[in-house]
């Protein structure tokens, strides 16, 4: 088995591959209330208080591993169980309070919150506004911001706590899906929910592609996840899941750096600037808190969406799963305009459990062949890719456009410059946005975070046999697919 980030991720999959590998048996209706107990087998418990919350937290995870309920189809949802009920109050005094004359932190504090007793400042949580002014006048540092890392995680302001549970909750106005906070609880008590099961259901009715064809997309981001073994392997045990053949996504990646190119470089001087539209937790985080900006978003479906339409315009009978690291996608999918588009998710962890559910050692399958996608719509991964890939384009075809491009590599960088952009002082006229800093290759469900998957992601697209995106599709009619999209508020 391979050794996960953390125990946080492993908990993930075990779960996970419990469920797939009962779904695979057809035995999941009879084994679900025993799947707790294969995973908690005690009689001790491993990190909660008990092996029966142990037990109950996992219960709460196969019903999101097998979908979640009706009452909530929400991607992301807090599992309250799992909740540890971390400290609310943002700013606390330390040991490290020597009780001086000086007060600094009292006189600094507008509200009236800090008191002093036993020669020892103290914070006043019910006056407590959390404005930090206390913490930035102590001499002696000793006043300290801790923040719940889902509220520090999410960007989007849309984790909120419960003053009297004190568990985290999702304001669902404001969530755009992007799964940081997913990735960043320690507890793991905030998951996204599964579409496993229906993959594996969607496989085996096919009888073997007899009564439609499945397809896997696979996002480049895969580059960077399965490092102990060849690409061209991955894509060997991916079909032995079942699947009727294995597509890149970065093919879908070339087809709209081509039509986002001429789209800026036809719409850019009318707009004045234009945003990238692949990253749905971007495009989402823009229709949520910058509603008057909608207009300067490129209308182009995401490379997912345009590579879902390649498959299907070929092969009427196609299903397509997509692969991917993020969390985002899973909403995407279930956008009105888009419904139909793609008919699942998986993400990285969700393959690693299919192929140890199906008793698939990726490192011992023999080597598959790769689509022909370009190096330029594999580099889409990492932040940074996008616009690579657009200026090629425009140089490449000699485009009459002057793109001046703005990277924003990840979702603080993004807010800053749309919020520039709103008031017209943004430094540029090309707004990349990926939500994950580093770009999808750190999206929330990978399988591994780090510096060195940028250079995976790199090496892959070297070994592209196309050199440029227009060898990449040239065999393709693009324009008979529907790549363009009306973004609404």
């Amino acid at each position: 088995m391979r050794k996960f980030e953390n125990n946080v991720q492993l908990l993930k999959y075990k779960v996970l591959k419990e469920v797939a590998s009962s779904a695979l048996n057809n035995s999941l209706e009879k084994d679900i209330l025993d799947i707790p107990n294969r995973i908690i087998p005690g009689p001790k418990p491993d990190t909660r208080c008990c092996i029966y919350k142990e037990r109950a937290i996992i219960t709460e995870r196969v019903k999101l591993a097998l979908g979640g309920t009706p009452d909530n189809t929400n991607t992301i949802q807090v599992l309250d169980i799992a909740c540890d009920s971390c400290p609310i109050q943002k700013y606390s005094v330390t040991e490290a309070c020597r009780g001086c004359i000086a007060h600094k932190c009292k006189e600094a504090c507008p509200f009236d919150a800090i008191e002093f007793s036993g020669q020892k400042a103290h914070i006043d949580t019910d006056k407590c506004k959390e404005c930090g002014r206390c913490a930035k006048a102590c001499p002696y540092n000793a006043i300290i911001e801790v923040q719940r890392p889902c509220v520090k995680a999410c960007k989007a302001d849309a984790i909120s706590i419960d003053p009297d549970t004190k568990k985290a909750s999702i304001n669902y106005d404001n969530c755009i899906s992007c799964g940081a906070c997913v990735y960043q609880c320690p507890f793991g008590a905030i998951m996204d929910r599964s579409s496993i099961v229906d993959v594996i259901r969607l496989i085996q009715e096919s009888n073997n592609n007899q009564n439609y064809k499945v397809y896997a997309m696979i996002a480049p981001a895969i580059s960077s996840q399965f490092t102990y073994a060849k690409i061209e392997q991955v894509i060997t045990g991916i079909k032995k899941l079942g699947f009727h053949n294995v597509v890149e996504v970065a093919l879908g990646a070339d087809i709209i750096a081509y039509y986002e190119s001429t789209q800026v470089a036809q719409e850019l001087e009318e707009k004045e600037w234009m945003t990238t539209s692949c990253c749905p937790a971007f495009v989402t985080y823009i229709k949520k808190n910058y509603p008057e900006l909608i207009e300067h978003i490129s209308t182009a479906v995401s490379p997912m969406i345009a590579t879902s339409q390649l498959i299907k315009h070929t092969d009427k009978t196609a299903k397509t799963i997509f692969i991917g690291p993020c969390t985002a996608k899973k909403s995407e999918i279930n956008e009105p305009d888009l419904k139909g588009e793609v008919d699942y998710v998986l993400t990285f962890e969700e393959l690693q459990a299919l192929f140890d559910a199906h008793g698939i050692n990726v490192e011992e399958c023999e080597e598959g062949i790769l689509d022909n996608a370009s190096y330029f719509g594999r580099i889409f991964a990492r932040s940074g890719g996008v616009t690579d890939a657009i200026k090629h384009v425009v140089e490449t075809n000699n485009l009459d456009v002057d793109i001046k491009p703005i990277i924003c590599d990840g979702l603080t960088e993004c807010s800053k410059n749309l919020k520039l952009a709103k008031f017209n002082r943004l430094q540029g006229n090309f707004l990349e946005g990926m939500a994950c800093e580093g770009g999808c290759i750190c999206g929330p469900t990978s399988l591994s975070h780090g510096a060195k998957d940028k250079k995976e992601v790199d090496k892959y697209g070297k070994l592209a046999v196309e050199t440029s995106v227009n060898d990449a599709i040239r065999i393709f009619n693009i324009d008979s697919l529907n790549l363009n999209r009306e973004v609404k508020e």
